[in-house]
């Protein structure tokens, strides 16, 4: 067994260095995406080779090279012969929270509140003469029934049955604690207008995917929020969020008016953490909507988070002059992160640039 654990834990260290030197690679095409489960990944891993035990006279050692019979190369005929199949692992989003960490050099977040609905935690604190069955101590019970047996003189080394009595049972007692859990509240907020191509949404769905597995690598409880826009701003389901396609307009100013409301009815600053994320090609409707989001942004919403993050995703379409603005705007405020995604490529740089800060 020990033997197996260990080659086991040789064999996860293999994946996770695989994954490590890949991350780009599957942080850029987002194919985990669709292989989520509640608390693991499934990561294909067609690199790795299995053992393989052939029966037989073997002229050449035990190998893995390449072959060199029949049927090795493209274009044969039908053989008899398996494929190469890609290995299918699982790794916790706990793991994958780390190695992006140590990857992007990401630096612990320290939760700056304590939500108030914290979780009952029961403590077992030691050992009483009553209690439910269902928390009765056996090995107390036992030795206590022994322990009378012995000194009544009723103990048979021959016959050694022991048989508790009220008198005998032991049960555990315990108290219940309130533990504070850190809490968080992300809100994405994009822009579905015509310029936003689904190219563009993908790169929005690959961020937000890692951006969500390290927040939950740091928080206790994480609350998710999406809002969509173009000249009107509305709260939607996830799955909407990332597949709905509209036209015309874009008033940002609307998303984060949006924003500031779902905030200030549902979160309250003392309680969560709140991290504000918004993806757009930068192609707002007026100077005057900007100068109205620059305002937003100063007055109302930076002071409320942890950080607010804008990653401007490239487009044909969009003029990019937003980011610029804000660069102007809050270029130097440790509260904002900025970022520009000229593609799939750069959404590893641009989550070491928004999540950098460790705020």
């Amino acid at each position: 067994m020990l033997n197996i654990d260990r080659d086991l834990g040789r064999f996860r260290d293999i994946v996770k260095g695989r994954v490590r030197r890949d991350l780009r690679k599957y942080m850029s095409s987002g194919e985990l995406i669709g292989r989520k489960g509640k608390e693991t990944v499934s990561i294909p891993l067609p690199q790795i080779g299995i053992p393989r035990l052939r029966y037989g006279e073997n002229k050449q050692g035990v190998g893995q090279g390449d072959g060199d019979g029949e049927g090795a190369g493209e274009g044969q005929e039908a053989g008899d012969q398996p494929g190469e199949h890609a290995l299918e692992v699982e790794l916790s989003l706990e793991e994958l929270a780390e190695i992006l960490a140590e990857e992007l050099e990401l630096p612990k977040i320290q939760p700056k509140g304590q939500k108030n609905a914290a979780s009952d935690k029961a403590r077992y604190t030691g050992i009483t003469r009553q209690g439910p069955e269902s928390l009765r101590h056996f090995k107390r019970t036992w030795r206590q029934a022994l322990r009378r047996t012995v000194s009544a003189g009723d103990w048979d080394p021959k016959r050694p049955v022991i048989i508790p009595i009220k008198d005998d049972k032991r049960y555990r007692s315990f108290e219940v604690q309130k533990r504070p859990r850190s809490a968080a509240v992300v809100i994405y907020m994009m822009d579905v207008s015509g310029s936003m191509g689904q190219e563009q949404k993908e790169i929005v769905r690959s961020e937000a995917f890692w951006i969500d597995t390290w927040l939950r690598h740091n928080y206790d409880d994480v609350e998710t929020r999406f809002v969509i826009h173009d000249a009107v701003a509305r709260e939607v389901d996830r799955d909407t969020f990332f597949r709905v396609r509209e036209s015309g307009g874009t008033l940002i100013s609307s998303a984060y008016k949006l924003c500031l409301e779902i905030l200030t009815k549902g979160f309250p600053v003392s309680d969560w953490n709140i991290y504000p994320f918004h993806f757009s090609d930068g192609d707002n409707w007026s100077q005057s909507d900007t100068r109205q989001c620059v305002d937003l942004l100063g007055e109302s919403l930076i002071p409320m988070c942890n950080q607010f993050s804008y990653a401007q995703v490239d487009s044909q379409y969009g003029s990019g002059q937003f980011i610029k603005d804000l660069h102007e705007a809050f270029g130097k405020d440790e509260r904002v992160g900025l970022s520009r995604i000229p593609s799939r490529e750069g959404i590893m740089d641009s989550i070491r640039e928004l999540l950098g800060r460790g705020r």
